[in-house]
């Protein structure tokens, strides 16, 4: 057939498969939304997530030296001394010498961040709710786990 041109459809090009975003990506994503929202909860209290999250760790654990409350909110020792002496000018929490190591001393919660702490509680609650609406409570359970069990796992 002189004259006739066949002509193939053109295949679109398949993009090449792309491998889902890795684990640490993804919590790193979370953690940064989090602490975005979180941010935004606490600032008409005139404090920031990451002194809240030491208030909490606090709440949790009262009279704890600034190296373990650096520990456990995730801070670094330099960092912690800041935070903690705003901390104390707002009234937030105390420092008392520990009475098995005069050298040493301990941060208290105050009342005031007590308060603070329960006006806190519900938005801070409903944000969490927020992120695990999607799930199950068997899923949110086995996220918790999971979570607990990574966290462990690199401690």
């Amino acid at each position: 057939m002189a004259g006739t041109q066949t002509t193939q459809a053109a295949t679109p090009a398949r993009p090449p498969h792309k491998a889902p975003p890795s684990l640490l990506y993804m919590v790193k994503q979370v953690e940064l939304v989090v602490r975005s929202r979180l941010d935004e909860l606490v600032k008409p209290s005139g404090i920031t997530a990451l002194q809240y999250t030491a208030l909490t760790v606090l709440e949790r654990h009262d009279g704890l030296s600034a190296a373990q409350l650096a520990r456990d909110s995730f801070v670094t020792a330099q960092s912690i001394a800041d935070l903690v002496r705003s901390l104390e000018n707002r009234g937030l929490i105390r420092r008392e010498r520990n009475p098995r190591n005069r050298r040493e001393l301990l941060i208290l919660l105050t009342d005031e961040a007590r308060t603070l702490l329960e006006q806190c509680a519900q938005p801070v609650r409903e944000l969490e709710e927020r992120m695990v609406r999607e799930l199950t409570a068997h899923q949110t359970e086995q996220f918790r786990t999971a979570l607990s069990k990574a966290w462990q796992a690199l401690s």
